[in-house]
C-alpha cells in the first residue's frame, strides 16, 4: 500500500478532527492530531468490523478510553462507512447531533462504549475481552474454526493510566491472561495542567510489565510500519494482555504542539492556518479527498467479507450443533430462555427468617442452570454476598478487592452482549463504584448490582460499614432501578424483574435475617415499585410507608395502635422509587391514599427524598447521622427504629400526644 496514499488518510483524519473542533468552538484537538496515525493503523489494517453492520457478533471491539478525543473516532466513522455523515461531523458537540462531546453507546453507531471519565472505558475494555474468552468457552466446538474468535483494543491515554480504576483493571487482565486484550498508549507526556512529568513519572512499562502484561514500544508515532508490527507482535501472545506504549506528539502539526494549550481548547483562526500549511491541505474546511475517502470505504466490502465467512462458519456449525446455535443466537441478542424463571416460581423459602442476602443467593441459583448467560463474581466477599453460583461452569468472577475496576468490568460484559453479568459488594463501598454505576445508567445496560448489608442493622462493624446515605445517592441517579426487598418473597421478585430489564438495577439486601411477610403479594407489588400490604376498612387515617427491614417494624407498628384505638392503619411495602414513580397517577393515589391520610415513612437512611412520598403533612423516621459500633438490633433501637419510637411519632402526627 502506498505511503502517499496513507499519509493523506491520516493527514485527513487529523483535519477532520480540528475542522468539528474549530466549527463547534470547543473540544480537544490535540489528541487526533497526535494519535491519528495509530488509530488509522488499526482501523484500517488490523481491526475486523463490518461498517454496515455495526453489531456483527463476532467483530474485534474498538474502544476509545480517552473520550476527549472523540472527534477523531467521529472520522474513523465516517470516512470506514458507518452511518455517520460529514453533517454529523459539523455539528460537533451540537444540540441533537450524533457527535457528543464525548463518545456515547447507543447514539452513534460504531461506539461502543460511553466514555470520558478517564479509566472507565480502559476497564470496560478489560470486560469485553472477559465476555469473547467466557462466550468462546461456551460455544466453540472441538475441531471447528472458533465461532468467536475476536480482539479487544483501546487507544488509553495518561489520564486512564493514572485513574486507579486501570491500576484495578490491569491488575485482574493480567491475572487472568487475556491475551486477545490489546491497548495502545497515546504517549504524548501532556496533560491538561502541562508536562506529565508534573505528576506522573512512574515507568509505566515496568509496571504494566509487573501486571504481567506484554510491553512494547513504538518510538516514533507517525511511522505506521512500527505501530503495525507492535499490533501484529500484540496478537501473537495469546498468554498476556498487550500494552504498547506509543511516543506521540499532541497537537502534532500544530504551532501548540507538545504543549498543554493544545489538550483542551480549539486552536484558534491564526494556529488553524498555520497547521493548515504544515500538512499542505486546502483551506475548504472539512475537506475529503476522493482517494482518502475511496481507500477508507474499501472498509465496507472487507468488512462484509469477513462477515459473511463468519456467517457461513456459524452455519455449517449449526448443521451439527442446533441446539447449542440457536442459544448463541439468541443469547447474543439477549433473549431469555424459555422457562428461565420457572425454578423461582418453585422456590422453597422455608419457614426459617431469612436474610435477603440468603434468599437472592438461593434465587441465582435457582435460575443459573436456566439462565446461562448470568455470570459474574463479587469483590472478594461472595461467601457474606453469597454470590457464588454452585453450577460454576466458568461463571464465578473472583473480581479481588476492587470495586471501582469490577462495575465498570461488568458494563464491558454487557455491552459485549450474550452475558448477564453481575457483580456484589456491601452496600457502603457502592461509593467506589459510582462512577461505573452512574454509567451503566447513561448506557442503559442490564448489569444486576447486588448490594448487601443495606443499613446500620450490619451492627458491630461499625459506621465505616454502616451505609447512611448510599441510598439516597443510588437513588438520584437517573435511569437506575433501586429495589429494596423486605423478605424473601420480595427478594425473588426483585430478580425476577432484574434480568427482564434492559437497564440497571442495584439489589439492596439485608444481613440480617427477616421472616417472610404475613402474604405473598410481592410478584405483582414489586413490579410496581410499591404496594399495600396491610390495609384498614375504608379509607386509613395513617399509612405507613417502608422498604426492606423496616417493613417489619411498620407492620408490628399497625398491631401496637390498633390497641391503642388507631386502626384505621395501611403499610405500604415500596421496595422501588423508580418503578413507583412510573406507574400511573391513579395507581399512585390509590396506593398513598390522599383523602385525609397523614403519612409516616421509616427507612433506616437518609432522608433525603422522602418528602415527595409523605407529602406536607406527613413526617419521617430516618437517620440523619452516621451509626455506631454495637449489636445490629441495640444500633438500630437507639437510632430510632422501634416500635415504640414508630407509634409515638404516628400518635403526634395524628395529635393525640
Amino acid at each position: 500500500m502506498n505511503q502517499t496514499l496513507d499519509s493523506l488518510c491520516v493527514t485527513t483524519l487529523r483535519m477532520l478532527a480540528v475542522d468539528a473542533v474549530g466549527q463547534a468552538n470547543s473540544g480537544h484537538p490535540g489528541m487526533p492530531l497526535g494519535a491519528a496515525p495509530m488509530a488509522y493503523v488499526l482501523w484500517h489494517r488490523i481491526l475486523r468490523h463490518n461498517p454496515t453492520h455495526p453489531l456483527w457478533p463476532d467483530r474485534d471491539r474498538f474502544v476509545l478510553s480517552a473520550g476527549h478525543g472523540s472527534a477523531l473516532l467521529y472520522g474513523l466513522l465516517h470516512l470506514s462507512g458507518y452511518d455517520v455523515s460529514l453533517a454529523e461531523i459539523k455539528q460537533f458537540r451540537q444540540w441533537g447531533s450524533r457527535t457528543p462531546g464525548h463518545p456515547e453507546h447507543g447514539l452513534t453507531p460504531g461506539v461502543e462504549a460511553t466514555t470520558g471519565p478517564l479509566g472507565q472505558g480502559f476497564a470496560m475494555g478489560v470486560g469485553m475481552a472477559m465476555a469473547e474468552r467466557h462466550l468462546a468457552s461456551q460455544f466453540n466446538q472441538t475441531g471447528y474454526a472458533p465461532l468467536v474468535n475476536h480482539y479487544t483494543y483501546a487507544i488509553v491515554s495518561d489520564g486512564d493510566l493514572m485513574e486507579g480504576i486501570s491500576s484495578e483493571a490491569a491488575s485482574l487482565a493480567g491475572h487472568l491472561g487475556l491475551g486477545k486484550l490489546i491497548y495502545l498508549y497515546d504517549d504524548n507526556r501532556i496533560s491538561i495542567e502541562g508536562g506529565t512529568h508534573l505528576a506522573f513519572t512512574e515507568d509505566v512499562a515496568a509496571r504494566f510489565a509487573a501486571y504481567q502484561w506484554q510491553v512494547i514500544r513504538v518510538a516514533d508515532g507517525e511511522n505506521l510500519e512500527q505501530i503495525e508490527a507492535a499490533i501484529r507482535q500484540a496478537q501473537a501472545d495469546a498468554q498476556h494482555p498487550s500494552l504498547i506504549l506509543v511516543r506521540t506528539h499532541i497537537g502534532f502539526g500544530s504551532p501548540k504542539a507538545d504543549s498543554a494549550a493544545v489538550h483542551g481548547a480549539p486552536l484558534g483562526r491564526d494556529d488553524l492556518r498555520a497547521t493548515r500549511q504544515f500538512f499542505q491541505w486546502p483551506e475548504e474546511p472539512f475537506h475529503v479527498p476522493q482517494a482518502a475517502q475511496d481507500h477508507f470505504r474499501t472498509l465496507v466490502t472487507r468488512g462484509q467479507a469477513w462477515e459473511a465467512e463468519w456467517s457461513a462458519r456459524f452455519d455449517d456449525l449449526h448443521r451439527h450443533f442446533p441446539a447449542e446455535m440457536d442459544r448463541f443466537r439468541a443469547q447474543t441478542a439477549g433473549i431469555l430462555p424459555d422457562g428461565w424463571d420457572q425454578a423461582l416460581a418453585t422456590l422453597d423459602l422455608g419457614e426459617q427468617a431469612k436474610a435477603t442476602r440468603v434468599v437472592s443467593g438461593l434465587a441465582m441459583n435457582a435460575m443459573a442452570p436456566h439462565l446461562p448467560a448470568l455470570v459474574g463474581g463479587s469483590a472478594d466477599l461472595a461467601p457474606s454476598n453469597n454470590t457464588w453460583l454452585r453450577s460454576d461452569e466458568g461463571r464465578n468472577i473472583h473480581f479481588g478487592v476492587r470495586e471501582h475496576a469490577m462495575a465498570a468490568i461488568c458494563n464491558g460484559m454487557a455491552l459485549h452482549k450474550g452475558l448477564l453479568p453481575f457483580c456484589g459488594t456491601f452496600l457502603v463501598f457502592s461509593d467506589y463504584m459510582r462512577g461505573a454505576i452512574r454509567l451503566s445508567a447513561l448506557m442503559g445496560v442490564p448489569v444486576v448490582y447486588i448490594l448487601t448489608h443495606d443499613s446500620i442493622a450490619v451492627g458491630e462493624d461499625g459506621p465505616t460499614h454502616q451505609p447512611v446515605e448510599h441510598l439516597a445517592a443510588l437513588r438520584v441517579i437517573p435511569n437506575l432501578v433501586v429495589l429494596r426487598p423486605a423478605d424473601g418473597w420480595e427478594t425473588v421478585a426483585a430478580w425476577r424483574l432484574a434480568v427482564t430489564m434492559q437497564r440497571p438495577v442495584a439489589l439492596i439486601l439485608s444481613r440480617q435475617n427477616l421472616p417472610l411477610l404475613p402474604v405473598n403479594t410481592a410478584t405483582a407489588g414489586v413490579a410496581r415499585g410499591a404496594y399495600i400490604l396491610a390495609d384498614c376498612a375504608g379509607e386509613p387515617e395513617l399509612t405507613l410507608l417502608a422498604s426492606g427491614s423496616e417493613v417489619h417494624l411498620a407492620l408490628a407498628a399497625r398491631i401496637a395502635l390498633a390497641e391503642q384505638a388507631i386502626s384505621a392503619v395501611r403499610v405500604v411495602s415500596m421496595p422501588s422509587w423508580e418503578l413507583f414513580a412510573e406507574q400511573s397517577a391513579a395507581y399512585q393515589a390509590q396506593v398513598l391514599s390522599p383523602c385525609g391520610s397523614v403519612r409516616l415513612a421509616v427507612e433506616a437512611g437518609s432522608a433525603m427524598g422522602w418528602h415527595r412520598w409523605v407529602g406536607d403533612r406527613g413526617a419521617i423516621i430516618a437517620l440523619d447521622h452516621f451509626g455506631a459500633s454495637a449489636p445490629g438490633e441495640q444500633v438500630l433501637k437507639s437510632c430510632g427504629f422501634s416500635v415504640e419510637n414508630i407509634v409515638e411519632t404516628a400518635l403526634k402526627l395524628l395529635g393525640r400526644r
